[in-house]
């Protein structure tokens, strides 16, 4: 028997009514999808062709005109909606103007909860405030966490944002729950390594979503308590509440490195031949393994951090705001022992938004597991 949980697959809540305006109207459509590698399409056997994300991206083109639909793929593996609330205006936003975002970060947001809503709510917040026609959809795939006969953690987090803001919701996991629990299909062949689906995983994720869609762009919704006509939820008419969490990441930026205003012992560098993952985007950074190197920025907003590129060779490094003593951070894991990727060094949180100065600087110490004592810096960040 299925749980209550499981068999309510899909909140419309608000709809997706500009979304099917445009479409009424016939006038062209963008797309973005922001999430983690299952977005990007990790396990898919062709990420641009047989991913959810891919296929989704191939129906709405044979729904529609395939000349008025455009897809933006924001999908970084092993990010959290803590990164993707920072990089929503450079991924996402710059792009133009987006008729509907997919947000999908529910397998790799963590246990804490205030963070997660604070990211959720980030983008919620940062999207409806710079692109307030914008249709926002979350999507909840699947993983061992996930596949249970209650509400999972991290989902019902989610939903506390989604529900507040009437944000439409489809939970891949709850629907692959129900069909292992009737034994129509079994985790382990969806998804070898319990995560990441394979090609027949990504179909049926985007069969679930093809399901949403058909609904959801009909004239008429089925929402939780009546039947309406989705254009009359206009989104863009009605203020912002305010705040779930009033230190939510809804002015979060990721900024380019140029932004410094000083730095002493730096060069600018490029990853080629090393091993990158969980990053498609430009590896441009600045670099250095000179003790005492050091680089500073000033940004306004609650809180800062920088992006480095960690790897085999990430060394400690310590930050100072203001007058403040500096702090040593230390990033490196065993992941680092495999290749670079980015990770967020988020510095500590004020409750008052001003301008703040922000110092970097190389130590010269390291992990007993790493190979040397480097500090790449590919981001800055501001919230």
């Amino acid at each position: 028997m299925t749980s209550t949980w499981a068999n309510h697959w899909l909140n419309h809540r608000g709809g997706l009514p500009h979304m099917q305006e445009k479409l009424n109207r016939h006038e062209p459509i963008t797309v973005a999808f922001i999430g983690g590698s299952i977005t990007e399409g990790a396990g898919a056997s062709d990420s641009t062709t047989t991913s959810w994300r891919a296929l989704t991206e191939r129906y709405l083109k044979q729904r529609y005109t395939a000349d008025k639909v455009m897809c933006i793929n924001a999908g970084v593996g092993g990010t959290t909606s803590t990164f993707g609330a920072h990089r929503l205006q450079a991924h996402v936003l710059s792009h133009g103007e987006i008729d509907l975002l997919f947000v999908e970060f529910s397998v790799n947001d963590g246990e804490d909860r205030d963070e997660s809503i604070r990211g959720m709510e980030g983008i919620v917040r940062q999207c409806r405030r710079q692109s307030p026609r914008t249709d926002i959809c979350f999507i909840y795939t699947a993983a061992d966490k996930n596949l249970t006969d209650h509400t999972p953690f991290n989902i019902a987090v989610h939903e506390e944002v989604a529900a507040y803001y009437a944000i439409p919701s489809v939970n891949f996991a709850a629907r692959v729950y129900m069909l292992i629990q009737s034994k129509q299909v079994t985790w382990d062949a969806l998804a070898s390594d319990r995560v990441h689906p394979n090609d027949e995983g990504h179909a049926l994720y985007a069969a679930f979503v093809r399901e949403y869609l058909d609904e959801a762009l009909d004239v008429r919704v089925v929402t939780d308590t009546t039947t309406e006509t989705a254009s009359v939820n206009r989104q863009d008419t009605l203020p912002l509440p305010p705040p779930l969490e009033p230190n939510n990441y809804e002015y979060a930026a990721m900024l380019e490195v140029d932004f410094a205003e000083s730095m002493e012992g730096f060069e600018w560098r490029e990853l080629s031949s090393e091993p990158l993952m969980n990053w498609r985007y430009d590896t441009r950074h600045l670099h250095t393994d000179t003790r005492e190197a050091s680089l500073s920025f000033t940004v306004h907003g609650q809180g800062s951090g920088v992006l480095l590129l960690c790897g085999p060779d990430s060394g400690i490094f310590e930050y100072a705001i203001d007058e403040e003593p500096f702090h040593p951070m230390s990033l490196f894991d065993d992941w680092c022992l495999k290749a670079y990727r980015p990770i967020m060094a988020m510095f500590p949180m004020h409750s008052e938004r001003q301008s703040r100065r922000i110092t970097i600087r190389q130590t010269g110490k390291k992990d007993e597991r790493s190979t040397g004592t480097s500090l790449r810096i590919l981001k800055l960040l501001s919230n």
